[in-house]
C-alpha cells in the first residue's frame, strides 16, 4: 500500500524506520529501513530520538523523530506505516497527527465513536488496493490533514 501511495504522490514523504535486525541481501540501508546495532538504537531511545519504538521477535524497530518533524515544519505531508499501538505512541508524541486505520474488507472497522478507538480519525477499507490508495492520496489535498485552528474573535 505504501508503494502505491508513494507512486501517486510526489509531495508525500514516507518515514523510514530504524531497526536492529540484520540487513537482508537485497536491502539497501536507508531505503526500506535504517539498520543500526543495538547500542545505536538504545542511544536513540535514551535521547528521545524516536517517536515510537517496539520489539518484534529479537529485534527493535522505531520511527526517528527528527526527520518527521523537519518534513512537517517544511509543510510536507508525512506517512508513517505503523500498527495501531505504534500509531497511538506517535499520536501521544505528536498530538496534532492524524490516525488513519486501514482495514481489510469484511472486518468491522473500528469507529471513531467507540471508546477504545476514539483516537482513530478515519477508517479506510482496503477492499481494492488501487481504490484504497486513491482514497488515501485524496486525503493529501484535503483539510483532513490540517488540524483545526482556533478562531479568533473580532
Amino acid at each position: 500500500m505504501v508503494e502505491l501511495i508513494r507512486a501517486r504522490s510526489s509531495v508525500l514523504w514516507v518515514s523510514v524506520p530504524v531497526t536492529t535486525r540484520p540487513r537482508r541481501r537485497h536491502e539497501v540501508d536507508g531505503v526500506g529501513h535504517h539498520f543500526v546495532d543495538r547500542a545505536e538504537f538504545e542511544a536513540l531511545v535514551a535521547s528521545d530520538g524516536l517517536l515510537e519504538w517496539d520489539r518484534y521477535a529479537d529485534h527493535l524497530y522505531g520511527t526517528p523523530g527528527e526527520p518527521v518533524r523537519s518534513r512537517l515544519r517544511a509543510g510536507q505531508p508525512v506517512l508513517i506505516a505503523l500498527d495501531l499501538a505504534g500509531a497511538r505512541r506517535v499520536r501521544a508524541a505528536m498530538p496534532g497527527s492524524r490516525l488513519v486505520c486501514l482495514v481489510p474488507p469484511g472486518v468491522v472497522p473500528p469507529t471513531p465513536e467507540a471508546p477504545a478507538e476514539s483516537d482513530i480519525d478515519l477508517v479506510v477499507v482496503n477492499d481494492f488496493a488501487e481504490r484504497a490508495a486513491e482514497e488515501l492520496v485524496g486525503l493529501l489535498g484535503s483539510s483532513f490533514l490540517t488540524p483545526a485552528q482556533p478562531r479568533t474573535s473580532g
